[in-house]
This record gives structure tokens, C-alpha cells and sequence, in this order.
């Protein structure tokens, strides 16, 4: 049994998305696996600084929900990322929460499997591919750590239009899996 945490990083209730991430979860905890979702709506997470302080105190200065959220992370087996794609990149909620997770490239992260859902309006194959890039320059920050698998669902434009779509499916294969 591994400890999964899915960040599911849209701030719309009912996203295609977090309805990726359900699925994910779905097929890991048919797998046996302890799973935690982290939805980041009503989540207080500020800019980073850039002060660096988390360095040497091993967590961040600023006092808002991210500590708790990296936390959990550090604690995990597996981590799994969900974002909508806007203008091609990450969505910025999830950009500013990995800038904020400074702390854990000194501490003793447990995560080794790390794995991203997307979903978009465009349905081109290189639309996810920025967030995905960005996502492994964080990954590359962790040696112990990699990108286990990816998962895209283009043509999806309104909340819960990816009802139906073979993705789900795929995303529940992939949390049976992992």
C-alpha cells in the first residue's frame, strides 16, 4: 500500500480536470493505496518571496495553508498533479503552490512517483507539453523523484464536459497502476 496525495489545483467546482483526479483516485484506492485529495479551492496560498528562509528553517515564513499541504507531500508515496491548461502552461494556483514547496529540497522526501492530468479546450497533443516542462523542472529538483506518467484530455471547454470521455477511464487505469 502507498500513500497517494492528489493536488487538484482548479479553482472551478465541478472541473474536467478535478473530474480527471477522481478518477485517478478511484482506480488507486480500488489498488489498495491510502489516498488524500488536496482541492486548493478556499486555499490561502500567497507568492513566494523569495527570501529563502525555508532553507534553513525547513518551512515557509509565511503563515497560510501551504505548510500543511507540503507536509502531506513530504510524507507521500506518490504525488499527482491535476491542472486545467490555460494559454498553454500550468494553472497559476498550481505554479505559486510548487514555488511556495521551497522547503522540501533540504528535507527528507518520501515521494518518488509523480504524475500529472491535464485537461484544455485545445486538443492539439503539444498543448500540454509547457506544463508538463514545468512541472519536471520541479520533479528534476528532487533526485529520488520522477515523472512517473502523464495523462491530457483536449476539447473539453465547459465544467463536466469530460463527463463520458474515454479519459476518465484512462485516468482510473492509471491510479489502478500506479
Amino acid at each position: 500500500m502507498k500513500k497517494v496525495i492528489v493536488i487538484s489545483t482548479s479553482l472551478r467546482t465541478g472541473s474536467n480536470s478535478d473530474m480527471l483526479a477522481d478518477r485517478f483516485i478511484d482506480g488507486a484506492l480500488q489498488a489498495g493505496h491510502e489516498v488524500e485529495k488536496i482541492s486548493l479551492i478556499g486555499k490561502n496560498i500567497q507568492f513566494c518571496r523569495g527570501c529563502l528562509a525555508c532553507q534553513k528553517l525547513g518551512r515557509c515564513v509565511i503563515k497560510d495553508d501551504v505548510d500543511a499541504i507540503m507536509q502531506k507531500v513530504l510524507h507521500a508515496d506518490i504525488i499527482v498533479w491535476a491542472t486545467p491548461i490555460y494559454y498553454f502552461e500550468m494553472s497559476g494556483q498550481m505554479k505559486v503552490l510548487i514555488d511556495r514547496m521551497n522547503a522540501l529540497y533540504n528535507l527528507d522526501y518520501q515521494f518518488r512517483d509523480v504524475y500529472m492530468l491535464t485537461t484544455a479546450a485545445e486538443e492539439e497533443s503539444e498543448v500540454p507539453q509547457r506544463a508538463e516542462a514545468g512541472l519536471t523542472g520541479w520533479i528534476d529538483c528532487f533526485p529520488k523523484s520522477h515523472l512517473a506518467g502523464t495523462l491530457f484530455c483536449g476539447g473539453v471547454t465547459t465544467p463536466r464536459s469530460i463527463s463520458g470521455n474515454q479519459k476518465l477511464e484512462e485516468a482510473y487505469e492509471m491510479g489502478l497502476h500506479c
